[in-house]
């Protein structure tokens, strides 16, 4: 398996023949060059959405028109966009589990807020999510953006991931030491990955605090574009 960070909430993750785009956020994200967007795209056959801030979800329907592959994400949004975009969607929700290929991809809850801008105010896309993914016979854990919740525990104790992606950047979800604590007290994990940091100056800028508070555990500060393997 390998975990490719694209920037803030955003990754490539190669597994079992899939290649899944988690939240890719291209235009416009200040750490992705132009010049890697083709080599970020190639070979995707699924995109994921966690929820629909414009970090997360801008650019969500032109690449899916673009490339012609599913959105996997939250049913009552799925619903839409296959009617209004005519996209292929792959819609479900919190506690299902569905299947790309081999590769099985479980919602679970995360706490935080999924609204867009409209030219009539805000709007609520669904709601907020993490996921689960069993590939390879690894569970990892994508938090999404959220804060410390008390869901924590019965996800860590029920699906017992071995790896986490955790957003961890502070202000608008749990910081660097927030994330060590629920890691802690919550998972058991192998292998950390900090996300949703470093992208702009109200953000965390090193994950030290996530790597202080997790002894015993393999805390990887992701770089652009270069494959995590596990």
């Amino acid at each position: 398996m390998n975990i490719i960070w694209l920037g803030h909430g955003s990754f490539r993750i190669e597994t079992q023949g899939q290649v899944l785009l988690i939240d890719p956020w291209l235009t416009g994200n200040p750490v992705l060059p132009e010049d890697q967007h083709d080599a970020a795209l190639d070979g995707a056959s699924h995109i994921l959405l966690t929820h629909t801030h414009f970090d997360h979800v801008v650019d969500i329907l032109p690449l899916a028109k673009h490339l012609k592959i599913p959105v996997v994400g939250q049913y009552d949004l799925m619903g839409y966009w296959s009617e209004a975009e005519g996209i292929e969607t792959i819609g479900f929700n919190k506690g299902g589990t569905v299947d790309l290929n081999g590769v099985k991809v479980t919602m679970v809850p995360a706490s935080h807020s999924s609204t867009f801008s409209t030219p009539d105010g805000l709007r609520t896309g669904g709601s907020e999510v993490g996921f689960m993914i069993a590939a390879e016979g690894r569970m990892l854990y994508v938090s999404g953006d959220t804060d410390i919740m008390a869901d924590m525990d019965w996800m860590g104790d029920y699906y017992k991931p071995d790896i986490g992606i955790l957003s961890a950047g502070g202000h608008f979800t749990m910081d660097m030491k927030a994330a060590a604590y629920a890691a802690k007290r919550y998972f058991d994990f192998k292998t950390v990955i900090p996300c949703h940091y470093r992208t702009f100056p109200i953000l965390e800028q090193s994950a030290q605090a996530l790597i202080d508070g997790l002894p015993g555990v393999e805390v990887i500060e992701p770089e652009v574009m270069k494959a995590i393997t596990v």
